[in-house]
């Protein structure tokens, strides 16, 4: 009998996550359902993925046995009031930012089984990086799907909450600044007379092979960098050049900013 896995919002996060599971679930191990307030584009996802189209949140809960909290946070509240009263067994995976669990457990009671975590958008093309933390209530086999689940869009780590809204900066509010690293090098490219289409699948690529190589090499990144600065070369002259400009320090000093606004999501 296949697990029901409901998802409460099916838009960019939520719907990357539930094509990459329906790509992955040959074996048909996962039912796939989904709730979202924009009727049209769940038809359309359901159309694609083959998903089960609820008409309510409480129905998708009631017919779940895990449940995707995939909404804004300013909606979470409201969401989660609706359905508490039919969360029961479920296992509950929220992916929204900066909320703990204890914020969730406040509202559905300490009986809750929350599992939270911090996906990002590569989720779209199954190379997504995600950041788990279970609340304690879950066996070791519930853990073991709800990781299967989450590594069908790519990695999934675990991770202690006290860093969640650290890694926010890390992991999940990053791809944003690699797609400007991008679009900056095409631009200097069409600058030098390369097309800008060709220029963006170009830089777009040299980023997709070093971040591979730091990953199947081991090697540390400054070692990496290394071997392609050669003496009185190129290379080195543009790492000169973006060091003169302060380009990791402003790196760190955004990522600074994005952890401080993850935290204040969560006081708030």
């Amino acid at each position: 009998m296949p697990i029901k896995v409901g998802f409460i919002g099916t838009g960019n996060m939520g719907g990357a996550l539930i094509r990459a599971i329906a790509a992955g679930n040959e074996q048909q191990k996962y039912r796939i359902l989904g709730y979202d307030v924009n009727r049209q584009a769940l038809d359309q996802l359901a159309r694609e993925t083959g998903l089960v189209a609820c008409e309510s949140a409480r129905e998708l809960v009631s017919a779940s046995d895990i449940v995707f909290l995939a909404v804004k946070p300013q909606y979470a509240r409201a969401v989660l009031e609706e359905i508490k009263d039919v969360l029961e067994s479920n296992i509950l995976v929220t992916i929204i930012v900066g909320l703990p669990i204890s914020w969730y457990k406040n509202i559905l009671g300490s009986q809750a089984r929350v599992v939270r975590t911090m996906p990002n958008t590569p989720a779209l093309v199954r190379e997504g990086m995600t950041l788990v933390c279970f609340d304690g209530t879950l066996k070791r086999e519930e853990k073991e799907t709800v990781m299967e689940l989450l590594r069908y869009s790519g990695m999934a780590e675990e991770l202690e909450e006290g860093l969640m809204s650290e890694v926010t900066a890390l992991t999940g509010s990053s791809p944003a600044y690699v797609f400007m690293f991008i679009e900056a090098m095409a631009d200097a490219a069409v600058q030098s007379g390369i097309p800008r289409q060709q220029a963006y699948r170009l830089a777009a690529q040299a980023v997709l092979g070093s971040a591979k190589m730091v990953l199947e090499t081991g090697k540390h990144p400054a070692e990496l960098k290394d071997m392609v600065c050669s003496p009185a070369g190129t290379t080195i002259e543009a790492v000169a050049e973006l060091e003169k400009a302060g380009f990791r320090s402003a790196v760190i000093r955004a990522m600074g900013e994005c952890t401080r606004r993850a935290r204040e999501i969560g006081k708030q």
